[in-house]
């Protein structure tokens, strides 16, 4: 490989797994989490009927889902919905929310969250914005690839929110595959 391709290369990895950790401050250890969808129409395979983007018939919501393995510490999960097969929606493009767990539960459950819209269920709070303009602002854009096969994930994450200017910490990350659209 020549030069300017490695560089580029390293400079792609660098961003890229920068981008894993969400510019959290990473524990000494981070700790696995279970993650299970709780709603049997969404098996894990193809996005269920309905629950894409406005613009391809939808009305979407997030899947409910089930988190457990939270380590001590944990006064949050966050929850960044992702496209893996389109770079600019991935790590979190299709929106990020947020529950507050305060210290003492070692697992919670996520309620659905209606697609393009920032009405969240009490106790979420929005952490990022969809990233998509195919849809409607909101905190979530369902799948809205029209289709074409396209990997759709949630990154769950255990942190520690930090308050007056600390940096939030990252105590576990788990990961779950919402189908294909």
């Amino acid at each position: 490989m020549n030069k300017p391709h490695l560089a580029f290369a390293l400079l792609m990895a660098t961003l890229l797994s920068a981008c894993d950790t969400y510019n959290y401050q990473r524990a000494d250890t981070v700790a696995a989490l279970q993650v299970a969808l709780t709603d049997p129409s969404w098996d894990g395979y193809a996005i269920p009927s309905g629950q894409q983007c406005k613009k391809f018939g939808g009305d979407g919501a997030t899947p409910p889902l089930k988190i457990s393995g939270m380590p001590e510490g944990t006064n949050a999960v966050i929850i960044a919905f992702s496209d893996r097969s389109w770079f600019l929606m991935d790590h979190g493009g299709q929106g990020m929310i947020g529950l507050w767990t305060g210290n003492s539960f070692s697992s919670v459950e996520i309620p659905a969250v209606a697609g393009e819209s920032f009405v969240l269920p009490r106790g979420l709070f929005l952490e990022q914005e969809h990233k998509g303009g195919r849809g409607a602002p909101g905190a979530y854009l369902p799948p809205c690839s029209g289709g074409r096969g396209n990997r759709y994930v949630a990154e769950v994450m255990a942190v520690h929110k930090g308050t007056g200017g600390q940096r939030t910490q990252l105590l576990a990350k788990g990961e779950i595959f919402l189908g294909r659209y």
